[in-house]
Formats: structure tokens, C-alpha cells, sequence
């Protein structure tokens, strides 16, 4: 695993329970900083102790339903188990519960 994969990994760690931050974010705060999708990508096949439910897309939405919409339902439970709140519209609510990584 690269030096800078491992920098990711460790950031999304550090997000508490019942926060979020965004794919992007996440990339730009890195010491040498990638794109939202690469950050996709790498979380996509992150280890089992990576809480990478608590990183969604910029305007709250689960965009792992792009990969599995049963991965994307299981993201909403553990989001809302954690006290996450979520929009009307089924989205979290990211002026509640935003984390600056």
C-alpha cells in the first residue's frame, strides 16, 4: 500500500462517529492531493477497520448506490446508527454534521 494511501486511510480514521466529509475533501487535504474519484476508488477497496461509510459524496449523498444499492443502503444504516441525520430527501445533512479533514 503506498505512503499516501495509507495518509487517506488514517484521515478517514480520524472522522468521529455521527460526522461526514466528502470524497473530495478527503483529496485535497492529502499531502499530495488526488481527486474525489481516486479517493473513491482507494476507500472502495479500503480494509475492514476503515469507517468509509462517513465519507459521501459533496451534496450528501451515498454514491456508493453507483456500485451496489445494497452497499448504499447499508451506508444510510450505519450512518444513521451513528446518529448521522439525514435531509428530507434521503441525503445526510452535511450542514449539520460536516468534518473539515
Amino acid at each position: 500500500m503506498s505512503p499516501l494511501v495509507e495518509e487517506l486511510y488514517r484521515r478517514v480514521q480520524s472522522i468521529p462517529k455521527g460526522r461526514c466529509t466528502n470524497y473530495g475533501a478527503l483529496g485535497q487535504s492529502l499531502s499530495q492531493p488526488v481527486s474525489g474519484y481516486l479517493v473513491g476508488r482507494w476507500i472502495a477497496s479500503a480494509p475492514p477497520d476503515i469507517p468509509w461509510q462517513r465519507v459521501v459524496g459533496k451534496d450528501g449523498s451515498c454514491l456508493t448506490v453507483k456500485r451496489d444499492a445494497a452497499l448504499a443502503l447499508e451506508q444510510e444504516r450505519l450512518l444513521r446508527a451513528e446518529g448521522v441525520p439525514f435531509t428530507d430527501d434521503g441525503r445526510v445533512n452535511m450542514a449539520a454534521c460536516y468534518f473539515e479533514p
